[in-house]
């Protein structure tokens, strides 16, 4: 029998729910009843594509004696982090104070009745063993936890006291600091002191992206002509595209690698994590005129409007597992594919699996293999991955997700709108994205964060939602003149200064859940600075000082770490420079902005916006006043340049 999580629209939840415990989604009721019932309260916070999540709804969600225990002991609530990020930043902090360590996904959080966390971890075993890194299966947890709430432990209640004070009363800045250029110096040290120099990439393992990170290097390397930093992005981007991280069968990057030299991941596709990077590499590409990151660019949003649009909507992530295991999907067998090679025809076949990195012991689980290059991608793999693409049409594809989310789908538009500059068939695509989105989840005055395709949205939105959001329409104003662009930023901009600021600071949420934003680069940019860019951006564009000023007050009240720690926040540094150096505007007439001629040149300095006049030829202005005309389009990075 189902539990109440069958009457929820998540696809998350939706996975939930013919588990035995008896399940509730976040709501009042349920902690109405656990304080009534001087019950323990248990909240698992997880997404549908999480890998560790299926395991343990399976090893411990599915268990009858785990869900006994959960059943008898607790109210037991689901979140979605994808439908409630506001719920599951909170908790984050709360494990992040817990442990002193960052969290993850599950996050499986342990509450008074009165709804006071004591205890939090990630995935926790059924049983205790001298290898969990919590310490304590999840059966005997339970069991201590109902008992010691059942006797009113003081201990316990006294901790949960003094944990919410922590909670309720967040630190602030010890002072602020001169924004200097200077920052970028130790960002660089920062940088170096944690890059990979063999396989790229910024940790040992598991290894993430860092997306934010190459942004701010690739930004470095065009304002002071770095040679590290181009380094560490051309490193990076080339060693992550390999095959592994990267897809080379269908395209799209997953989310991380569980080793360093980005072959074995977990295998979910998240819509953040694809968007970024497909911006990357198509900025990779116009700076370093590098074509295969341009193909990388467009087989990345391919992949997405492809396999993962419908309507002109994004789908928020894939999963890693089908058929019961991990990679099932994606991995192949030697036999498999020497088989089909020789079959069509290829009489080296041997010799082009050794290439592919496919043997008979595998590099994956179970004698399974990833394809992968170690050295360019030879001309025959054109042909070959189609093959390989037949091989998989036959197996069960992953579970998708078909939630759509306005933060998530706003980076990837934003990222088209980039494509755009390159092939203007993605800039088609990108407007037609972004007015369906807006169509969608922007109704009757109210912006919301996140629906299934063809349902109306519930939830509403975020700040990050209104800052990617804003970022993408302007974006999309820079590159096609379209004034309804410009007036929906600045209408959504002006809702977020009303919403979420407070002197310098910014909350994440309003309401009934308040918590504040995070300003560091985490899982993907912060919200915090994007708002700064938008502000910057819309500042220069409306010549209305009162949006710098808001986006210089955010920066103020960071200052003190962003000089000291500037590696924790690339992309409000990248504003900081932004700010110190000025922006540069290029006027000219539409149809030269529209046709793309000034958008596809690789303009080297980073912060330049576009605005739309009768001038003939291109004037070049800054924030107060213009100072050259040209006829000459290959002239505008020497005027900028002489100008700075």
């Amino acid at each position: 029998m189902s539990n109440r999580l069958a009457k929820e629209d998540s696809p998350y939840l939706q996975q939930h729910k013919d588990n035995p415990v008896d399940w509730w989604p976040w709501c009042d009721e349920a902690f109405e009843r656990a304080e009534k019932e001087n019950k323990a309260i248990f909240i698992s916070i997880g997404y549908s594509s999480c890998h560790w999540c299926h395991v343990m709804e399976e090893k411990v969600f599915e268990d009858a004696e785990c869900a006994k225990n959960l059943n008898e002991g607790f109210i037991a609530i689901k979140v979605d982090r994808e439908e409630r990020p506001d719920i599951d930043k909170y908790y984050q902090e709360v494990h992040l104070l817990l442990n002193r360590r960052a969290g993850g996904w599950p996050t499986s959080i342990f509450c008074t009745p009165q709804n006071k966390p004591f205890f939090a971890g990630t995935y926790i075993p059924p049983e205790s063993n001298a290898g969990s890194i919590e310490g304590m299966g999840f059966k005997e947890l339970t069991k201590l936890i109902t008992n010691k709430v059942k006797a009113m432990d003081e201990k316990l209640f006294e901790n949960a006291d003094e944990i919410e004070g922590f909670l309720n009363h967040p630190e602030h800045p010890k002072e602020a600091t001169v924004l200097k250029e200077d920052f970028y110096k130790n960002f660089m040290l920062q940088a170096k002191n944690n890059y990979d120099t063999r396989n790229g990439g910024f940790s040992i393992k598991p290894k993430f992206p860092h997306a934010a990170t190459l942004n701010t290097l690739l930004i470095i390397d065009r304002l002071y002509n770095d040679k590290a930093a181009k380094a560490m992005v051309e490193t990076t981007l080339t060693n992550m595209t390999k095959g592994g991280m990267y897809d080379l069968v269908d395209g799209g990057f997953c989310r991380y690698s569980v080793d360093e030299k980005w072959l074995v991941p977990h295998f979910e596709k998240m819509l953040y994590d694809n968007a970024l990077l497909c911006g990357i590499y198509s900025e990779a590409y116009k700076t370093y005129n590098n074509d295969n990151y341009l193909k990388i660019a467009k087989e990345v949003a391919n992949f997405w409007l492809h396999f993962m649009s419908e309507d002109g909507l994004f789908y928020s992530a894939s999963d890693a597992d089908s058929e019961g295991a991990e990679g099932t999907y994606f991995t192949y067998s030697y036999e498999e594919v020497y088989t089909v090679l020789a079959q069509n025809g290829y009489n080296n076949a041997q010799e082009m699996c050794q290439e592919m990195n496919i043997s008979h012991h595998g590099n994956f689980e179970m004698g399974q293999n990833i394809v992968r290059f170690e050295k360019e991608i030879p001309s025959w793999f054109g042909e070959v991955k189609i093959l390989l693409q037949n091989l998989r049409a036959k197996r069960e594809y992953p579970f998708i997700d078909k939630k759509v989310q306005t933060s998530w789908s706003a980076m990837m538009i934003n990222s088209l709108f980039k494509l755009g500059t390159i092939d203007c068939v993605y800039k088609e695509k990108a407007i037609q994205s972004l007015d369906k989105l807006l169509d969608t989840m922007f109704l009757d005055g109210k912006l919301y964060h996140t629906t299934l395709i063809h349902k109306e949205p519930k939830v509403e939105a975020f700040l990050e939602d209104y800052a990617f959001l804003s970022q993408a329409l302007l974006t999309a104003f820079k590159y096609t003149q379209n004034e309804l662009y410009l007036i929906h930023a600045q209408r959504f901009i002006n809702k977020a200064l009303e919403e979420f600021y407070d002197k310098g600071l910014w909350n994440f949420s309003a309401g009934e859940f308040a918590v504040k934003a995070e300003t560091t680069d985490t899982t993907y940019t912060s919200s915090v600075s994007v708002m700064v860019d938008v502000l910057l951006t819309l500042g220069t564009l409306l010549e209305d000082e009162k949006y710098t000023h808001f986006a210089f007050k955010t920066m103020e009240y960071n200052s003190y770490e962003l000089g000291r720690k500037p590696i924790y926040y690339p992309f409000m540094l990248v504003q900081a420079l932004r700010y110190v150096k000025g922006d540069r505007i290029i006027k000219t007439t539409t149809q030269n902005i529209q046709n793309g001629a000034l958008a596809s040149k690789a303009l080297r300095y980073p912060f330049t916006l576009f605005k739309a006049s009768e001038e003939d030829g291109f004037m070049i202005c800054g924030e107060k006043s213009c100072f050259a005309n040209t006829q000459d389009i290959d002239a505008i990075d020497r005027l900028i340049t002489n100008s700075l």
